[in-house]
């Protein structure tokens, strides 16, 4: 039995971590008992990655430099890919991961104008050149996702970003999306959770990579 990942991608505010559980629970369901769903997320889904997590996040008045923050985001998904995801999928489980490559491309890459090249550097040499099986990115106008992140409290250093960062990143996520369309789907999270739901359960029903290996 082969692993699979599934990640989910989208800017601030977008209902990444709520559709993530409701996702979890309904594989979890759909599956056999000798196949788990893992979640886990970037940065922080490791005890080193918290750490790191800590150092990027939590203080809103860090003077992180933009290539310090690419090495931290590489240095996190590094530890997060050989000691958490790959031994899940040598195992056959499905893991769902809250930002994986695509994030880093997007805000360090687009959000911050660090050069794309480096950044797949990077990238390749964290992951070993895993890639996710399917990309979910939650697209939400970014004025309507900042609202929803002030409404629950303090943001981080990265939600506190200026407008037009954030639609940076939105329209890096775009670009993604016509890059690697068999990869990257598309969903308006402009809707109910529900309806959402409903949506990757429908996509995932048809998924026959996933229910086939």
């Amino acid at each position: 039995m082969n692993g699979k990942f599934i990640v989910f991608e989208g800017v601030e505010g977008a209902g990444k971590t709520t559709q993530i559980y409701q996702t979890a629970d309904w594989l979890q369901s759909m599956c056999s008992q000798d196949r788990s769903v893992v979640m886990t997320r970037e940065p922080g889904g490791t005890k080193l990655g918290q750490q790191i997590r800590q150092l990027l996040l939590d203080d809103p008045q860090s003077l992180v430099t933009n290539r310090t923050e690419l090495l931290l985001y590489g240095a996190d998904r590094a530890q997060h890919v050989e000691s958490t995801i790959e031994p899940h999928l040598q195992r056959g489980d499905i893991v769902l991961c809250d930002r994986f490559t695509d994030s880093t491309i997007a805000y360090q890459g687009y959000g911050r104008g660090f050069d794309l090249d480096e950044i797949a550097r990077v990238n390749q040499l964290a992951t070993g050149g895993l890639q996710s099986d399917l990309t979910f990115w939650l697209d939400l106008d970014v004025t309507i996702g900042l609202q929803r992140v002030l409404s629950r409290g303090k943001p981080d250093r990265m939600e506190l970003a200026t407008l037009d960062f954030h639609q940076r990143v939105r329209q890096g996520y775009q670009e993604l999306a016509n890059i690697y369309p068999n990869r990257i789907v598309r969903i308006d999270a402009n809707r109910s959770q529900s309806v959402i739901q409903m949506e990757i359960q429908a996509i995932l029903m048809q998924a026959k990579w996933l229910w086939n290996s």
